[in-house]
């Protein structure tokens, strides 16, 4: 089992009020980085530590390269949520999040899709392959 997996799991339903929150005050259909800005906000108010937009080392076959990677909120080094104001969220958006989950060895992911009516209608949650596997 990854070592932040259970962490991960208490607080998905938090970060999930937090944006729920951030919905009922905005409703749908601004930018992505108002939602983002303001969900982070939100967090900070429940006392959840997160960050965004940091520099990154990646590791590829013995040399490394410091990036600065765009993902949306990194939450209490566990959770990693892409924030969306989009139509439809598309696979890509989903594989994106899933190799970044990879790249930072994050063991869960939300994507939150802003524009919908009902928030919880434009939630996923996605996992680090292996992050609940017992056996690790």
């Amino acid at each position: 089992m990854h070592p932040k997996y259970e962490q991960a799991m208490s607080l998905t339903g938090k970060v999930i009020g937090a944006a729920i929150e951030v919905h009922r005050h905005f409703g749908p259909g601004l930018l992505e980085s108002i939602y983002e800005w303001a969900l982070i906000r939100e967090l900070e108010l429940a006392g959840i530590s997160c960050l965004n937009q940091e520099f990154l080392s990646i590791q590829y076959k013995g040399a490394t390269k410091t990036e600065q990677l765009r993902f949306d909120v990194l939450v209490e080094a566990c959770i990693l949520v892409e924030v969306k104001s989009v139509e439809a969220v598309l696979p890509i958006h989903k594989a994106q999040l899933l190799s970044y989950l990879k790249l930072m060895n994050i063991p869960v992911g939300l994507v939150i899709n802003f524009h919908e009516q009902k928030l919880v209608d434009g939630v996923s949650r996605l996992f680090l392959p292996s992050a609940a596997d017992k056996s690790n």
